[in-house]
């Protein structure tokens, strides 16, 4: 594979982000540099020589790479395109004030922390729209998936987290690390604008007091922490601080989008991707059904909307080569249906399988008086409590926000811990529907782990848990995950590089091909894995 120079990369991402600058203003349904010009673009092309689905960090790293190879490309994405201002002027809503862009179809928002002294004061009611973050239910799990051109980058927290070698090592046997830790880390950490804060500042600063004081308390408990890279410009964070620029990490934005700050995909290998000149991007454009016909071409149903949710078409797109980067739910439910309805009859039974949460446990502890948090918390963390090299209980607990813009006196996580639970994917008829089996049960590995440490910790701070935060008076929260994982494991339902056993033409680039657990935030491992297998597919697919 040729590399592109750093010149020659910059051009792009100028290229790519005009474009997608101009299709937003125009109401363009499709963007590339060639449409950008264009009055209006009606529809995806009908035939393409590949097809990405999804645009997340899978997607997006392989439609660069086809497009630098000179592959026309097409994108499809459901979720909408977001760079046009609504009519406050932003183009994300705030967390304190949720309106319709927050939220996919439906009804009211639906926040991880469902209450505050059992006070549901986080949600709101809200007409139905192709908001950026949707909650998928499946019984006793649900899971948060970003929704528009970014996918994922869109909602999270940032957290750039390479994963300790030896647990990399054991959960992908098959992957050389000496390569990923010597190439495709470096590669993606460098693509995706990763940067470490500025420490001497973290120690002054007022939006990290939450996390300073987070730190003492597993200090005091015999717990190290360590500095989380990120994706948010921490110098941008610094200027929000100083109150020389517009907040959004300091604006209690994180979960509905930021407006400000963020590096996000549609910045970054997205914008490199459409200044190819190669790759087109189709928002609110949702794959409904793949059949591969005898001849090999793949046949995609597609359903195209508008952001309101009115059908507009439905038409069918071929493509003789099809990567699945719809994320570890829809790339999973997509083919689980396919080969129960016998639309791809090649697939075996790995592909459903291997599915887990990445252990995720959300938790609240309630501080002395004397022990503040601060009224104003930066969105994105900066600082984990790592204690994964526990033989019993390992665990890496994000120190999260509560950027509820007063003093809370609550300190609040996402622990991250080692659970075996693995779910699987099965098809049901009467709903025609991939659906997530998963039980409560499943959960309670990751319960004990993070009960292990933070027991600690309270014992040696002389605090408590918070049981008012999730809609009950449980002080534990493992019924929804932000790290989903699996499904379609590497080496198990394809290749050891994504290619999907027993349909040729057919990979998967997402977090699908990771089994259920990565140890921290997984996507920088997604985006990694996905330069590695792209390498291998064009310089031995496509000749």
């Amino acid at each position: 594979m040729v590399h592109t120079t750093r010149a020659s990369l910059s051009r792009r991402r100028f290229l790519g982000t005009a474009a997608l600058g101009a299709a937003a203003a125009m109401g363009m349904t499709t963007v590339s540099v060639r449409a950008a010009s264009a009055q209006r673009s009606e529809g995806a092309p009908r035939r393409v020589p590949a097809v990405v689905v999804g645009s997340g960090y899978g997607s997006a790293v392989t439609a660069l790479r086809l497009g630098e190879a000179g592959v026309e490309t097409l994108v499809l994405e459901m979720g909408q395109l977001w760079n046009q201002p609504g009519p406050d002027g932003k183009v994300f809503s705030g967390m304190l004030n949720p309106d319709r862009r927050s939220t996919w179809f439906k009804d009211r928002t639906e926040a991880p922390l469902a209450s505050f002294l059992w006070l549901d004061l986080a949600n709101r009611d809200i007409p139905r729209y192709a908001g950026v973050l949707d909650r998928v239910h499946f019984g006793d799990m649900s899971v948060y998936l970003g929704r528009g051109v970014g996918g994922g980058s869109l909602v999270n927290g940032a957290m750039a987290v390479v994963p300790k070698r030896d647990y990399f090592e054991e959960i992908l046997p098959n992957v050389d690390a000496d390569a990923m830790y010597g190439t495709y880390f470096p590669r993606a950490r460098a693509m995706l604008g990763v940067n470490e804060v500025d420490q001497a500042w973290f120690e002054e600063c007022d939006s990290y007091q939450y996390a300073r004081l987070s730190r003492r308390h597993a200090q005091r408990a015999g717990l190290g922490t360590a500095f989380v890279p990120s994706t948010y410009d921490f110098a941008y964070m610094q200027q929000e601080e100083a109150g020389t620029a517009p907040r959004s990490a300091l604006g209690s934005e994180v979960i509905y989008g930021n407006n400000h700050g963020k590096r996000s995909l549609d910045k970054s290998y997205l914008a490199a991707a459409v200044g190819t000149g190669k790759v087109t991007i189709a928002p609110l454009h949702e794959v409904r059904e793949v059949e591969r016909r005898a001849d090999g071409t793949f046949v995609l149903t597609v359903r195209r909307i508008d952001p309101e949710g009115a059908e507009l078409e439905v038409f069918a797109v071929e493509t003789p080569r099809l990567f699945l980067g719809a994320g570890s739910v829809g790339t999973t439910q997509l083919l689980v249906r396919a080969r129960e309805t016998g639309t791809l009859p090649g697939l075996g039974e790995a592909v459903g399988q291997g599915w887990g949460t990445n252990g995720n446990v959300m938790l609240g502890r309630a501080n002395h008086l004397w022990d503040t948090t601060g009224s104003l918390q930066a969105g994105m963390p900066a600082l984990g409590i790592d204690n994964w090299a526990d033989p019993v209980h390992p665990v890496f607990a994000e120190i999260a926000p509560v950027p509820a813009g007063i003093e809370t006196w609550a300190s609040l996580y996402l622990a991250i811990t080692r659970n075996p639970e693995r779910g699987h994917f099965t098809y049901d008829a009467a709903t025609d529907r991939a659906v997530l089996n998963w039980t409560a049960a499943q959960g309670q590995p990751s319960i004990d782990a993070a009960k292990a440490l933070f027991d600690r910790v309270n014992d040696a701070n002389g605090t408590i848990y918070r049981h008012d935060l999730f809609g009950d008076t449980r002080a534990f929260e493992n019924r929804f995950t932000y790290h989903p994982l699996g499904g379609c494991v590497l080496g198990a339902a394809t290749d050891d590089h994504g290619r999907v056993k027993g349909v040729p033409g057919l990979y998967v680039t997402d977090g699908s091909l990771i089994p259920g657990s990565t140890g921290v935030n997984p996507f920088v491992t997604i985006t990694a894995l996905a330069e590695r297998n792209v390498e291998d597919v064009l310089a031995r697919d496509f000749g």
